[in-house]
């Protein structure tokens, strides 16, 4: 992959490369000597006089990943030569792990950039869990992946849950601990990392309630753990649940949680631009 930017002012190299392409110090050190740093077609070192006009091309190299392509549906929301904005189903793996190498969206994006031809990698800035479904978004390279990191990401989810809050809005304020190890799982406790996530009520029926989240933080499992700590699980999820939502989950067939990555919300890392991508799923049960 490259980086392409043409000069509009006079100034030294690396000046261009830290503030316009955003490039990190140990980046460029990496970079400058595998003629990856060229202007006007030409590799310079990151002291040349670049003027305006010139043209600033970076080629940006990815390891091979250890896992493999696989063909496959890939529901794209938004793709273009930097970033990738996807929506995951549900039951789905977001990367490989050591005891499942295939069948995970890692697998299906190297597979739908080798049917394109493009020579992409995959860096996922937001990881939802297996069952949790809806828009991921994927950095092409290493670099744009940081880009991403260090500028502010908006994140909106929707979620079905049994019973709901008292007011139409708040702010679900509690620290999360994980639970003892060999658990995965996570707990409000004292002892926790501050937590924060905003709600919004979208639309209630009977004991069912269809909740805007937002969360302000990200911990692991965040927003399943604030809803049960409220009194309203989600519906479907099979760990952090109440007697009721278990029973309406295995009415409905429900093996994992109605929560879905609806929107995401962030400045284009390359151009800059207001970008504000929204899934294609939903979290939703009939009638509600």
């Amino acid at each position: 992959m490259e980086l392409c930017h043409i000069a509009r002012r006079e100034g030294r190299l690396s000046s261009f490369l830290r503030g316009e392409l955003g490039m990190s110090a140990g980046l460029m050190n990496k970079l400058k000597w595998s003629d990856a740093i060229q202007v006007n077609g030409r590799p310079q070192r990151t002291d040349y006089p670049v003027r305006p006009g010139d043209v600033i091309t970076v080629r940006l190299e990815e390891p091979t990943p250890d896992y493999p392509a696989e063909d496959g549906a890939v529901d794209i929301l938004y793709e273009d030569g930097y970033l990738l904005v996807v929506d995951k189903p549900a039951g789905m793996l977001i990367h490989p792990s050591r005891s499942q190498n295939t069948g995970t969206l890692a697998n299906r994006v190297l597979g739908h950039y080798r049917r394109e031809g493009c020579d992409g990698a995959f860096h996922p800035l937001t990881r939802l869990d297996r069952d949790t479904f809806g828009a991921v978004l994927v950095g092409k390279n290493a670099h744009i992946c940081t880009l991403l990191q260090n500028g502010p990401l908006g994140k909106t989810y929707h979620a079905v849950t049994w019973g709901g809050p008292v007011e139409e809005t708040g702010v679900i304020d509690a620290p999360i601990a994980r639970l003892p190890l060999p658990s995965l799982l996570r707990r409000v406790s004292p002892e926790g990392k501050p937590s924060v996530t905003e709600y919004r009520v979208l639309a209630r029926k009977g004991q069912l309630c269809k909740l805007e989240l937002r969360p302000i933080t990200g911990r692991t499992h965040q927003l399943r753990v604030h809803c049960a700590y409220m009194g309203f699980p989600i519906v479907g999820d099979p760990q952090y649940a109440s007697e009721a939502s278990l029973a309406l989950s295995r009415e409905l067939g429900l093996t994992g949680q109605l929560l879905c990555a609806k929107c995401l919300e962030f400045p284009h890392p390359v151009t800059g631009a207001p970008m504000e991508i929204t899934s294609h799923m939903d979290a939703e049960i009939v009638g509600l």
